[in-house]
């Protein structure tokens, strides 16, 4: 596995957050899905910025949708969560349950 293969806790957030909120979905609703279920304040551009590097990673597809009168005629960018996403998803789990398991025998862990 190379390097670019691995998730960093913001790109996992981000694949989760797509993941949850559903197919051909803007980033915005991945922003707001990250701020509703972490509490955590983000910045939009940070999320638009790592959907566009997992894109280019190939975990995450993007296509552009219907001009609508609301974005005064302009498409917005859609994002969908690719089988790649989301078996990287899947392995960096597996990794974190076997450090976690693994931690358990520390006294401030239990």
């Amino acid at each position: 596995m190379g390097k670019g293969d691995y998730l960093g806790e913001f790109e996992q957030l981000v694949l989760l957050a797509l993941a949850t909120v559903g197919e051909d979905v803007p980033g915005r609703d991945v922003y707001e899905e990250i701020a509703r279920s972490t509490g955590r304040e983000v910045a939009v551009t940070a999320v638009y910025v790592t959907l566009n590097r997992l894109q280019k990673k190939g975990f995450v597809d993007a296509a552009m949708g219907e001009a609508t009168p609301e974005r005064g005629g302009r498409a917005k960018k859609l994002f969908r969560l690719l089988p790649a996403g989301a078996g990287a998803l899947k392995q960096a789990r597996a990794h974190f349950d076997i450090l976690w398991e693994s931690a358990r025998a520390h006294p401030e862990l239990r």
